[in-house]
């Protein structure tokens, strides 16, 4: 559930699989193609592919991919031959069928019998991946059972880390035990956190780190605003939730008033838009843990935002500092930030790497050597709180190595304008067996 697989949208081309391998995967029903056991399809059928999680997978000696429903609607998976993976591309909602077959031959020359193809709409129609009628009534009926609930459960407790209380503690306990050493005090109280959302067994030791070095500040704010990277989020999505947030040492309670003050911001459909997002997202789980851990167990507001890709800011096709609906945002998070003494989280990853993310070649001492450099150039932008800098930093490569933390960092230095800071820590997490694909990860305090 971490950075090392974060499953990007297919619908924006197979090329651009970004992802991150999580710690345990569900036991759940991988369906197979069958020609043999499908009924002519209505030609008016046009399937559109909805936002789908994607891991490339070895099966049997056949290369393809699994796709599984990132809000967890449905517990199917479905395993598509690397062959007949391009059709997918082609699952925009404009072609029947026999559109889709005469597509895949006149682009790539290659035949797929209508059955097939027709199975496999059959079977992205069961698993609730298609955007039509049957994905729309699960998801509502899904979004009203969230928001009825007391607050969200624990949607990654016993995979990542220990869902008993005491057993959590005596872990958390123990990666301080491995942590870097600290800077020394900070010279003001800490006003801003930027956490790993790296799963436990890998981040360890620099979520440590950075949560002893700001445990004073954890336990005296009086509301936290944490932001946390959406990895199935749309192009600049701004989601919120005015469920409370649990964890095993009780409940946090959401700050709605500052919730509704972002609402009015930038509205409500915008605000809610994606909150079904929240009810599996991990980042914002994990950061929480570690703040509820080092208050004590005691409970404190919580204003929880998670923000979508910034790949069009990065593209050179907008601009972050001029965007209406995140300044907005900003104004009203800067404020919040005024009047209480209040802690301001992002809960971010840095650099994606590796054939696990799509690079064609392992990366070596050479390429980890750059990739630090580079990673330390955005850990100064931090801790002199430029905001500009940090994200030009990004853009100047179009993104190169797929800084996931992107959005929650940079709000966090706009909110905390002209903050500074030191780093508690940097680690290059493994996202494969040979270590040949990375996660980096950092820790950084603001005052």
């Amino acid at each position: 559930m971490d950075d090392s697989l974060q499953l990007s949208s297919i619908v924006h081309g197979l090329s651009s699989i970004v992802c991150h391998p999580y710690v345990q995967r569900r036991a759940i029903l991988v369906r197979y193609l069958n020609a043999n056991t499908v009924d002519v399809m209505n030609e008016t059928i046009k399937p559109k592919l909805r936002p789908v999680q994607i891991h490339p997978v070895s099966h049997n000696g056949q290369e393809g991919f699994v796709l599984q429903d990132s809000l967890g609607l449905s517990k199917h998976m479905i395993f598509v031959p690397r062959a007949l993976a391009p059709i997918l591309a082609l699952m925009d909602g404009t072609r029947t069928p026999k559109g889709l077959q005469v597509g895949l031959q006149l682009r790539l020359g290659i035949y797929v019998p209508l059955p097939v193809i027709e199975r496999l709409i059959a079977q992205l129609d069961e698993a609730l991946m298609l955007e039509n009628e049957r994905f729309e009534q699960a998801r509502a009926h899904a979004l009203a059972a969230y928001r009825r609930a007391p607050y969200r459960p624990l949607a990654h407790a016993n995979a990542v880390y220990p869902e008993d209380p005491q057993n959590l503690a005596s872990v958390l306990d123990e990666y301080g035990a491995n942590m870097p050493p600290l800077p020394d005090p900070p010279p003001r109280p800490i006003r801003g956190v930027v956490s790993p959302h790296i799963d436990y067994a890998r981040g360890g030791p620099i979520y440590a780190g950075v949560w002893t070095y700001t445990r004073e500040a954890a336990q005296l704010a009086e509301r936290v605003i944490l932001l946390g990277t959406d990895h199935n989020g749309d192009f600049g999505a701004i989601t919120l939730t005015r469920q409370n947030y649990a964890t095993p040492y009780g409940v946090l309670p959401t700050d709605r008033e500052i919730v509704d003050a972002l609402v009015e911001a930038i509205g409500e459909e915008e605000a809610f838009r994606e909150e079904l997002h929240h009810r599996s997202e991990h980042s914002i789980e994990l950061a929480l843990v570690w703040l509820h851990h080092m208050r004590g167990g005691n409970p404190v507001p919580v204003v929880p935002v998670l923000l979508g890709s910034f790949a069009h800011f990065t593209a050179g096709e907008a601009d972050p500092a001029r965007d209406e609906g995140l300044n907005a945002a900003i104004r009203v998070l800067q404020e919040a930030a005024r009047e209480k003494p209040t802690l301001v989280v992002a809960a971010a990853d840095l650099a994606h790497v590796g054939p696990a993310f799509g690079d064609p070649q392992p990366w070596g001492m050479a390429e980890k050597t750059r990739l630090r450099s580079a990673d330390e150039e955005l850990m100064q932008a931090m801790i002199e709180g430029d905001a500009e800098r940090f994200f030009r930093a990004i853009a100047r490569v179009h993104d190169r190595y797929r800084i996931c933390g992107l959005p929650p960092i940079y709000v966090l230095l706009r909110v905390l304008e002209g903050a500074q800071g030191v780093a508690t820590g940097y680690d290059q997490c493994p996202a494969d067996e040979q270590f040949g694909s990375v996660v980096s990860v950092c820790g950084v305090a603001l005052w």
